[in-house]
């Protein structure tokens, strides 16, 4: 019998065809690849450590803002007739005795709860400044080089070898009039070198990079190539370090205030009423007890915030 030839559209008809019934096998085209930012987002819903973090920072954060809506005691208001050694009315929820008085009849529970505002200030106000100032350092000398990188790095270590604490102590101690604002810039102006340092490090990583190159042969201008090219892939990092030094900050700052060189009488800190009960340790612990337990609290809120946002953005450590 002679053969019989297939026309055209008989031979095109399961070529048409197959590859429609490989998409339907295959099921749907994967998306579009996500950014680093909404890939660490993603991961930081799923872990219980940032969102147990998260709500409590958000807590302290509303408490700060706002601490007439907890208490509407004056925390620097003093009644004598309240003594210290009677035990905290722990079932008097948010009134001006739940946490008992301290010797000069002041209400702890409102000092605690308007410390909060200075310790978030001060701990906020400090990464702010120490981010922006030492990681544009960090970012012109990695990303320069030569003699530039050589002077900041050498300023860098001088800062370096000054102990913080020891450091912001002899600089507060030229003020005799000492505010948050003082206080913060004492400890901004001896905190930023951490920042550089990691900034400058992973600028270097970052310039070499192949994106880099070609913005820089295309003709893109320094700054477009830094701020647009650089930054977002080196920012990582430093995001992680100002999270967790933020929680350093808060108790930098408690310390001084224990040691009677933070801010002053008249103001309401967490550390300075440390310092009031470790004269009354014994016979009444609860004057210690709230400040500090209040202090650990939002110290630990920050340093795991900085853990899980560590290991969102580090894909090595997952």
């Amino acid at each position: 019998m002679p053969e019989t030839t297939k026309t055209a559209a008989e031979e095109t008809v399961p070529v048409a065809a197959a590859p429609a019934e490989a998409a339907r096998d295959s099921g749907p085209a994967p998306g579009k690849p996500r950014s680093l930012a909404a890939d660490a987002w993603a991961e930081l819903r799923r872990n219980p450590l940032f969102v147990i973090s998260a709500v409590l920072i958000f807590f302290l954060l509303v408490v700060a803002a706002f601490p007439s809506l907890f208490t509407s005691a004056d925390p620097t208001a003093g009644d004598l007739s309240e003594h210290f050694l009677d035990k905290p009315k722990l079932g008097h929820f948010f009134q001006p005795d739940w946490f008992g008085y301290d010797n000069q009849g002041r209400s702890i529970y409102a000092r605690v709860v308007y410390g909060t505002r200075v310790s978030i200030i001060v701990g906020v106000g400090v990464t702010v400044l120490v981010t922006v100032f030492g990681g544009l350092l960090g970012m012109l000398a990695g990303y320069f080089g030569g003699l530039w990188d050589t002077i900041l790095s050498r300023l860098t270590d001088i800062f370096f070898g000054i102990p913080f604490l020891l450091g912001a102590m002899v600089v507060l101690n030229a003020f005799t009039d000492r505010t948050v604002w003082t206080v913060i810039g004492a400890l901004a102006f001896l905190g930023w070198t951490q920042i550089t340092r990691v900034m400058r490090g992973a600028v270097i990583t970052a310039k070499h990079a192949d994106y880099v190159v070609a913005a820089r042969a295309l003709g893109a201008s320094t700054s477009r190539i830094l701020f647009r090219h650089i930054l977002p892939n080196a920012v990582a990092p430093v995001i992680v370090v100002a999270t967790i030094a933020l929680g350093t900050y808060i108790v930098a700052e408690s310390t001084l205030s224990f040691l009677g060189l933070g801010l002053g009488t008249n103001d309401v800190s967490w550390g300075g009423d440390i310092d009031t009960a470790t004269d009354h340790i014994r016979n009444a612990p609860h004057l210690l007890f709230f400040p500090a337990g209040m202090l650990s609290l939002t110290v630990l809120a920050f340093i795991m915030l900085g853990d899980a946002v560590r290991e969102a953005l580090d894909p090595k450590l997952r």
